[in-house]
């Protein structure tokens, strides 16, 4: 169920980036500004998520979960008949605010049924025929927007959407919190609004003329709220975010490596369909297919990727992968017109496999040393800094692409093919930069989740809790 419903969201995202090119020459704007379509959902989902934890703990997973289905395919269907940009990125803000409730509830339906000896796998098997989605939406898409339109592109999430409904009608685990909290509106106000400007700030420095005073004063307000949200959070009891769960050294770490290693690789998704339809001149559908081999790959590792972890360890993984995907998204710079299309394929499959190594990684050694109680809580922090990570890195991605492009025109396919030769240069560095916030890790750290050396005791208390929780639940609703 969480499956479908993750297969639907990767499906969307997938086949948005592959359209972006049609979408521009159908709204009469510049594919770069378009950003703000795929930015937009990002953006929404890094400002919602952090709510989406304390509602699932207050209604129940299974209530949340239906709605937030419900918003997303209602959503899909007012992106399809949008008629202009800022309806389309309207739109796509409300699609945003169902995935924000959707995916991190569904992860923290599957943290609350298995141990932790169990998390790993379970998590593969849930990406697993998720990632049908990826594999399938440039291709999809690409053959969509060449047959028909881009709006029919958002009208595929209807079926699938429904098809979520019926099964988490018929099989969501209804979960809720230990003990009902208060919603910490101060801390959303401050972390939202925050959040919102910042990232709007890198979207509008990146796409029209500001000054460096305006520049200035707005980084200096949206770092003052999120300051004021670190102090917030701290004199309260029950706080949006609780920051202390930072003081966890695996979660730590997971959290702000990942974020950093996101910002390197999250511009890809909206960089490379421009660099094949744009720099390269082919057509949506070709551009879909080469999208395909890193869904593949992706798929692959997933078989592979718990006896990798068992084998070497996070801390060795984590480390070397990284650098493996910054070489990676280096290679991309060599791709011209004149490169022979196994070359490219082969760097796709590459860059599927180390990517999905990394992200396994990184989203299940979070909850290695977290209590059971503080699962909702560590679920929302790290949903929301992952897809506050990967807004900043497509804003970044594109932000650094307009920059080497300077004043020229985009219709220009060898200058714009050189800004994103250089952009994926300046993204490579980055990333392999970010290896280096793994190395705090211990060579011992995940093997609660790696090796499954959870003691028989604690998946006997886990077990027994949820046994609890669920006859609390039945109680209740008696």
């Amino acid at each position: 169920m969480v499956t479908t419903a993750l297969f639907m969201e990767q499906l969307d995202s997938t086949i948005v980036n592959t359209a972006i090119p049609a979408m521009a020459a159908s709204l009469n704007v510049t594919p770069l500004s378009l950003k703000a379509v795929v930015t937009s959902y990002i953006l929404s989902l890094a400002v919602c998520i952090p709510i989406s934890g304390w509602m699932a703990d207050r209604f129940g997973t299974r209530r949340v979960f239906s709605a937030a289905v419900a918003i997303f395919t209602i959503a899909s269907i007012l992106c399809g008949l949008s008629v202009n940009a800022p309806m389309l990125v309207a739109a796509r803000l409300l699609q945003g605010m169902g995935a924000a409730m959707m995916m991190p509830v569904g992860r923290l339906t599957i943290i609350r049924t298995f141990p932790k000896s169990q998390l790993l796998a379970a998590m593969n098997f849930v990406i697993i025929p998720a990632l049908i989605g990826p594999l399938l939406g440039p291709t999809v898409g690409g053959l969509i927007v060449h047959w028909l339109s881009w709006r029919e592109i958002f009208f595929v999430n209807v079926p699938v959407g429904l098809a979520a409904l019926y099964l988490a009608h018929r099989y969501m685990p209804d979960y809720y919190g230990d003990k009902p909290r208060p919603l910490d509106l101060i801390g959303l106000v401050l972390f939202g609004t925050g959040i919102a400007l910042l990232s709007w700030l890198l979207e509008i420095f990146g796409e029209h003329k500001i000054d460096a005073t305006s520049a200035a004063v707005l980084l200096f307000i949206s770092i003052s709220l999120l300051a004021a949200y670190a102090w917030h959070s701290s004199e309260v009891l029950h706080p949006l975010l609780r920051l202390t769960l930072f003081k966890i050294r695996t979660f730590r770490v997971s959290v702000v490596g990942g974020f950093v290693t996101r910002l390197g690789v999250g511009g890809l998704p909206f960089l490379l369909p421009l660099l094949y339809q744009l720099g390269l001149g082919l057509p949506a559908w070709q551009s879909g297919l080469l999208m395909m081999p890193s869904a593949a790959a992706a798929m692959g590792m997933k078989f592979i990727s718990a006896r990798v972890l068992a084998r070497f360890g996070y801390r060795q993984v984590l480390i070397v992968n990284t650098v493996l995907i910054g070489v990676t998204i280096a290679m991309f710079s060599q791709v011209s017109a004149g490169t022979p299309l196994y070359v490219i394929v082969a760097i796709s499959l590459c860059m599927g496999f180390f990517n999905s190594l990394q992200f396994s990684s990184m989203n299940t050694i979070a909850y290695a040393d977290v209590d059971k109680t503080d699962s909702s809580m560590a679920s929302t922090i790290a949903s929301s800094m992952q897809q506050l990570s990967m807004s900043f890195g497509l804003a970044f991605g594109s932000l650094i692409t307009g920059w080497y492009l300077g004043d020229m025109p985009q219709s220009d396919r060898a200058m714009l093919s050189t800004a994103l030769h250089h952009a994926f240069l300046t993204l490579a560095a980055l990333t392999v930069l970010s290896s280096l916030t793994f190395w705090t890790l211990r060579r011992d750290d995940g093997e609660s989740i790696s090796k499954g050396t959870d003691s028989e005791e604690e998946d006997a208390a886990d077990i027994k809790a949820q046994a609890v929780v669920q006859t609390e639940v039945q109680t209740t609703k008696g």
